[in-house]
């Protein structure tokens, strides 16, 4: 089992204290950011649930941990999607309730680990809901989420909520010059949501020349000059990621309007800040969040078309 990324151990200090006192929830939901490495979190609980010996960690020696290392523990079921980017389904999670009013293989705890929860379609979070209400003796639930507001309000008000903290932007870039044996500059962490795992891929697979080169692109076209088509082309590639990248630099450049300028604010913040006044940089911004998440919940749209829209809207609303 590997060791735990660091800004991982002050939560699994709490998990660790909870199932040492019985006290962890029947129903847990883990709140975690994408590329925080929150797989690392759920391996060493799963292996400390199932462990015959401890409480709170996995010896590694016993009938559990060893059936765990085999991947055939029969009181642990990970439910996932069977495709990726697909939904989770109201059959799948009958399943889990069948298997959770039933009695454990191994006289111990039962654990289903829901990843990510966000995956259920609505009926199979009702069918969940009646578990999580009158849960089974001895039976534990973790959900592990990635974008809690996609979860019905329904679940979340029955579960424990945890939330995995991000590091500050400087944390991560510290982390990432000690693993890549180089200086890494604050605002890469800063536009990946100070995801170290993120950030990381985003530095070897060299995407900081590709981010420079949208910010030059952007504040171009804010000047009247550049080509939309070529920048909406460009940005629809990967349409959540780059936009996400754009949101940080609509963000930053507002607060430096109010004086605030921080180390890892985005290079080209104060450049925008001069192009823009406040309340049109807050509307594109605002916009901008919700063409995020129209391309979230509808994969199928015409991503280029909709961020040619929102690229014109500057000159309509915001160009100085």
């Amino acid at each position: 089992m590997s060791e735990l990324y660091p800004w991982l151990k002050p939560l699994w200090r709490e998990w660790q204290s909870s199932l040492e006192a019985e006290r962890f929830a029947n129903a847990s939901l883990l709140i975690a950011e994408p590329g925080m490495g929150s797989e690392q979190l759920v391996e060493h609980f799963s292996r400390a649930v199932m462990c015959q010996n401890y409480p709170a960690e996995a010896c590694g020696f016993c009938h559990g941990c060893q059936l765990m290392n085999s991947a055939s523990h029969p009181d642990f079921h990970l439910v996932k999607p069977e495709k990726e980017g697909k939904a989770i389904t109201v059959d799948q999670i009958r399943q889990c309730n069948r298997l959770a009013q039933e009695s454990s293989q191994l006289s111990g705890l039962r654990l289903f680990v829901i990843e990510p929860a966000e995956a259920m379609n609505e009926s199979a979070a009702n069918a969940l809901l009646k578990t999580l209400e009158e849960p089974a003796a001895n039976c534990l639930f973790l959900l592990v989420s990635h974008r809690a507001n996609g979860l019905l309000p329904t679940i979340t008000s029955r579960c424990q909520q945890w939330h995995l903290t991000a590091p500050e932007s400087e944390s991560v870039a510290s982390w990432l010059s000690e693993q890549l044996a180089g200086a890494v500059p604050a605002y890469a962490a800063h536009i990946n949501a100070n995801a170290p795992l993120s950030t990381l891929a985003f530095i070897e697979q060299d995407q900081m020349s590709g981010y420079l080169k949208l910010e030059a692109q952007l504040l171009e076209w804010c000047q009247q000059r550049g080509d939309a088509l070529k920048l909406a082309k460009e940005l629809s590639v990967e349409p959540i990621t780059h936009l996400q990248w754009l949101w940080y630099l609509l963000t930053d450049a507002q607060k430096v309007h109010y004086g605030i300028v921080m180390p890892f604010f985005t290079p080209g913040a104060q450049s925008l800040c001069h192009l823009l006044d406040y309340q049109r940089l807050y509307s594109q911004s605002q916009a901008l969040l919700a063409l995020l998440e129209q391309l979230r919940l509808h994969t199928g749209l015409n991503a280029e078309l909709l961020i040619l829209d929102w690229l014109f809207k500057f000159h309509e609303e915001t160009c100085s």
